[in-house]
């Protein structure tokens, strides 16, 4: 797809999904530059959906809380360097983000799963943040059976493939979104998909397998 195309099909879909005027961010965005209160109001509107993205990468509120400060402390930093071309500032966010997950999983690369009973007692433990938002996140990803069960099995897959899964099936991105996030041509995000199903289908039982296809 040519990128016109692509540059029209972004804004669109993110408009129906946020009801965000980009035109209104592209001026926040420009005032976010020499403003940190401008930023701030960045910070206050993409905080949420970034954190939870990252939370769906990591299944650890505590790491995701930290992986979240360290996008938006790069976000603040580099502001400089993103041009707007009516592409979502979310979109750039969100590669940032994932560049951060990727890199904490090369830095630990004896990372295990974290069984559903260790999430629940993270609750109780006496160093967890009080923020009222992660503990409701905790509590939240402790609900989540279907992905307590799948990111066992993502954790197994290369970055690329456990970067698109979670865009696609967690964040319910559409194909177009997640192309321009991960700066790939919306057919490499297609059959990054295809090949994803086809490694998980030989790490998950049919019932499981089957809720990822209508998730």
């Amino acid at each position: 797809m040519k990128k016109s195309n692509l540059t029209s099909e972004v804004p669109q879909a993110v408009e129906k999904r946020q009801g965000l005027s980009l035109a209104d961010e592209g001026v926040l965005v420009q005032q976010a530059k020499s403003d940190p209160l401008a930023f701030g109001k960045l910070f206050d509107r993409y905080h949420k959906q970034i954190f939870h993205y990252i939370l769906h990468r990591v299944a650890n509120v505590h790491i995701a809380h930290e992986l979240t400060s360290n996008t938006f402390y790069a976000a603040m930093t580099k502001i400089w360097q993103f041009k707007w071309r009516r592409i979502p500032f979310s979109a750039w966010l969100y590669r940032i983000a994932c560049n951060e997950v990727n890199e904490y999983y090369r830095k630990h690369k004896d990372i295990r799963f974290v069984p559903i009973e260790e999430i629940k007692n993270i609750v109780d433990d006496p160093n967890t943040v009080s923020d009222r938002e992660l503990d409701e996140a905790e509590k939240q990803l402790a609900k989540n059976k279907l992905f307590l069960q799948l990111h066992e099995a993502l954790l197994s897959l290369h970055p690329r493939y456990q970067e698109v899964v979670t865009l696609k099936y967690f964040e319910k991105m559409r194909i177009v979104e997640i192309a321009e996030i991960m700066g790939k041509p919306q057919g490499t995000v297609k059959s990054l998909l295809h090949r994803a199903h086809r490694q998980l289908r030989t790490k998950l039982n049919p019932s499981l397998m089957k809720e990822v296809n209508e998730a």
